[in-house]
């Protein structure tokens, strides 16, 4: 692509640039490729179908092991009980993942997703990372490509990007080391771009990896969407320390920075990403207002139930007029999407719309996280 900064130019670019020159950079690449006065948001949830898992990441506070007290596998049923509460709520999207489960195969999987394209037609099923869709190639001795057929085949278009963490092997071997593989996370998207699936990118910063590596992440992203689009959009977020064995070796490279820097450089780098997405609930709701000036178009879900964050104690709602509210604060207009990032609706005029009783807030952000049990977790 003509004017593409190389790997060395960008690296250069992210280490040494003002933070301000990255923002105004930014801002001028976002102009070109979304409405300039416009941010996104998509009305989701974010349950999940089993927290067992067997490759003991050190930064996850989630997972636990087969037989711990509070390990759960649920039930189609179970799930589906998930999915008509985000249609009582007004939902359009349910993002939905788990553990690395070897009792799953290829028959739960499909069950899932056909059981939700049957019962809930106007909920579009975001699911599956590639980690779930390689172990359950793994384990019902299919490859990865018949995996997605079989998926494709119930109903599914699009996976989350989760689990990415670093696309490097330095620090997959010292973060998670028994989690897919060399190349494992891009290799399942490239695939499920190349049956049609489209699939976000994420990247989880804020623990061990140095400059070099953010770059060969981003690269990584940026060649695999040059060979065979399917990326809709990047999605980066701080590691959560509390709770997770990583958190006596996280570092702060970057300073306080880190995340406003990233989401510039992203939107610098990514040349070839139509969408660069900012979170309020990642990194709390007045950072994430202020991450919008950073080149972001898209200000990501209401994320109506969560627990992996929630695992390290970490919790933050929003409902559909409080995202109004912050894209408004931030100086932009809200337009809602769906998971093609598709506008569904925009709100010229509209200052705060009727919600059902099932999407209000009715907790603080202080609660501690439901799930979490000391003795079952790891130290």
């Amino acid at each position: 692509m003509k004017n593409r900064l190389s790997f060395a130019e960008g690296l250069k670019l992210f280490k040494e640039e003002s933070l301000e020159e990255l923002k105004l950079r930014a801002q001028e690449i976002r102009k070109l490729k979304n409405p300039p006065s416009r941010v996104t948001f998509v009305l989701d949830s974010n349950p999940n179908y089993t927290n067992v898992c067997n490759i003991d990441c050190s930064f996850c506070a989630f997972y636990r092991h087969p037989k711990a007290p509070d390990a759960y596998t649920k039930s189609i049923d179970e799930v589906m009980v998930h999915l008509a509460k985000a249609k009582k709520a007004g939902l359009t999207t349910v993002l939905l993942q788990g553990g690395v489960n070897d009792a799953l195969k290829i028959d739960y999987y499909v069950s899932l997703v056909s059981e939700a394209r049957r019962q809930f037609p106007e909920i579009h099923p975001h699911f599956f990372s590639a980690v779930e869709i390689w172990n359950c190639a793994r384990v019902s001795n299919l490859s990865i490509k018949e995996v997605l057929e079989h998926l494709w085949e119930a109903g599914l278009r699009t996976l989350p990007g989760g689990g990415a963490e670093i696309l490097s092997e330095r620090v997959r071997m010292a973060i998670s080391p028994r989690k897919i593989g060399p190349n494992g996370w891009i290799e399942v998207h490239r695939q499920a771009h190349a049956l049609g699936y489209k699939t976000t990118a994420t990247m989880m910063y804020g623990h061990i990896e140095e400059p070099e590596d953010i770059l060969s992440h981003l690269e990584t992203l940026r060649l695999a969407q040059d060979e065979v689009p399917g990326f809709t959009s990047f999605v980066p977020w701080s590691y959560k320390r509390e709770r997770t064995a990583l958190r006596r070796n996280v570092k702060h490279w970057a300073g306080e920075d880190s995340y406003f820097r990233i989401l510039a450089f992203s939107r610098i780098y990514l040349d070839n990403f139509n969408h660069i997405s900012a979170s309020w609930f990642g990194e709390g709701k007045e950072i994430g207002i202020e991450s919008l000036h950073y080149g972001a178009d898209d200000f990501g879900g209401t994320l109506l139930e969560e627990n992996v964050h929630r695992a390290t104690g970490w919790v933050n709602r929003v409902d559909h007029n409080d995202m109004l509210k912050m894209i408004r604060k931030a100086g932009f207009e809200p337009a809602e999407r769906d998971t093609f990032y598709n506008v569904l609706r925009t709100y010229e005029g509209v200052y705060e719309v009727e919600i059902p009783e099932e999407q209000k807030v009715n907790e603080p952000d202080h609660l501690p996280p439901l799930i979490f049990n000391a003795k079952a977790q790891r130290p």
